[in-house]
C-alpha cells in the first residue's frame, strides 16, 4: 500500500497514517540499524534522525544529524490514536459503553442520518466509518480560515459517508473518539489519557498539549520541506486525531506495555489487535507489519507538521524501537523504502553459525 500523500498547511495540521508495502521477501537483513537510519539524511534529507530500540535488558540509541537528543521531546501525531484506541477499550472493559455502540447514542445529531445510527464505534476505531477525512482538501476550512479539528469535522461530515465496512483511513473518526470519551467521562480525552496510562506507566515526557504551541524543553527544533522553523504550532488542528507530544524513551514503554498486556484486559486486547473488521491492514488504533524473517510487528506512525516518527512492536511487547526524523518532508518514495529496510535490520537480523 503506498503512502499518503502528507496534506501540510499553515492552517491544519494533518496527522496521517502511513502504511508501507506488504510482507517483504527475501534473507532476514545482513544491514545493521546503525548503516540504515543515517540514510534518512543523506537520502531523506532529513536535517536530523534519531532512534531509539529497547528490550527487558537493555536499551541503544543511535542519532544522525545535529541537534537531535534522546531526551528531545517531539510531536508524535497519529501515535496519538493508539492511545485513544486504549482508552476506549478500557471504558469497555469497564462497561461504560459497547464497541457496538452507534454513534449517535453518545453524540446524538452529530453525525446526521442513517451514518448515526449505522456506524458504531468499532468502525471508528478500525476506520471502517465511511466519514470523510476532516484534512482532504474538500472537506477542510479554507487557508485564511483559523479553525480546530471539531469545527473541521463538523464540516467534513456535511459531506456525504462512504459506505460502512470499508476500510477508509480517516483522521474524523478519533476526532469523534475523543468526544465519545469526553461525553461518557465527563472529562477531556487528555484528562483520561493522562489519569489511565501517562500517569501509571511513568511517560514524563508526554503531553497532550492542548492550546499550547510551544514544545516542553527538552526539544530540539522542526522544519518544513522549504527549511522554515515549524516547531511551535497550534496543536487543535489536530485534536485526537494527533495532538500527542512524547518522547523516544516514552514511546517504547507505552507499546511494551500495551502489548505485554498491563494496559488492557485479555479480551480488549485481542479486539486492539483483530484486524478482521479492517480485512487486513489495521486493527484498533494499531497496526501489523510482518517481515521476512516471519516476526509481525505491530504499532503506528505520526505525519504531523515538522515531524515523523514510527514506532514498532513485538507481539509479546519484549522489543520495541522507535525511530524518528525532524520534519515531514522526507520524500514518501524515500521513506517508503527506508522505514521497512530499518524494521528490517532491527527486527530480522540473520544469525551466522558454523
Amino acid at each position: 500500500m503506498p503512502l499518503p500523500r502528507a496534506r501540510v498547511t499553515a492552517v491544519l495540521v494533518t496527522a496521517l497514517l502511513a502504511l508501507g508495502a506488504g510482507p517483504l521477501s527475501g534473507e532476514p537483513s545482513l544491514t545493521p540499524p546503525s548503516a540504515v537510519l543515517p540514510r534518512l539524511v543523506s537520502e531523506g534529507h532529513a536535517p536530523a534522525a534519531a532512534m531509539l530500540s529497547a528490550s527487558p535488558t537493555a536499551s541503544q540509541f543511535q542519532a544522525a544529524g545535529p541537534g537531535i537528543a534522546r531526551a528531545d521531546r517531539f510531536r508524535a501525531g497519529s501515535i496519538t490514536k493508539t492511545f485513544i484506541a486504549t482508552v476506549v477499550l478500557q471504558l469497555a472493559a469497564e462497561g461504560r459503553l459497547s464497541l457496538a455502540d452507534p454513534v449517535d447514542r453518545h453524540l446524538p445529531g452529530l453525525v446526521s442520518g442513517e451514518a448515526g445510527r449505522r456506524v458504531t464505534l468499532r468502525a471508528l476505531l478500525t476506520h471502517t466509518s465511511g466519514l470523510p477525512d476532516y484534512t482532504d482538501s474538500s472537506s477542510r476550512p479554507s487557508p485564511t480560515a483559523r479553525s480546530t479539528a471539531r469545527e473541521a469535522v463538523r464540516r467534513a461530515l456535511a459531506h456525504p459517508p462512504g459506505p460502512v465496512g470499508r476500510y477508509a483511513y480517516s483522521n474524523t473518526n478519533y476526532v469523534l473518539l475523543g468526544l465519545v470519551i469526553e461525553r461518557v467521562t465527563d472529562h477531556p480525552y487528555a484528562a483520561e489519557a493522562h489519569r489511565r496510562i501517562i500517569s501509571p506507566l511513568r511517560l514524563t515526557g508526554t503531553s497532550f498539549p492542548g492550546a499550547r504551541t510551544a514544545l516542553p524543553s527538552p526539544h530540539g527544533q522542526a522544519y518544513d520541506a522549504t527549511g522554515r522553523d515549524v516547531t511551535a504550532l497550534d496543536p487543535r488542528t489536530a485534536d485526537a486525531a494527533g495532538e500527542l507530544i512524547s518522547t523516544l524513551d516514552d514511546l517504547n514503554r507505552f507499546y511494551a506495555a500495551l502489548l505485554s498486556g498491563r494496559l488492557l484486559p485479555a479480551a480488549q486486547l485481542r479486539q486492539l489487535l483483530d484486524t478482521g473488521p479492517a480485512n487486513g491492514p489495521y486493527g484498533m488504533g494499531i497496526y501489523p507489519r510482518t517481515l521476512s524473517c516471519g516476526t509481525t510487528v505491530w504499532g503506528h506512525n505520526g505525519h504531523i507538521t515538522g515531524s515523523y516518527v514510527r514506532t514498532a512492536t513485538t507481539r509479546d511487547g519484549r522489543r520495541t524501537v522507535t525511530f524518528r526524523v525532524n520534519t515531514d518532508a522526507v520524500p514518501h518514495q524515500t521513506l517508503g523504502a527506508l522505514e521497512p529496510a530499518l524494521l528490517e535490520a532491527e527486527f530480522c537480523p540473520r544469525r551466522h553459525t558454523r
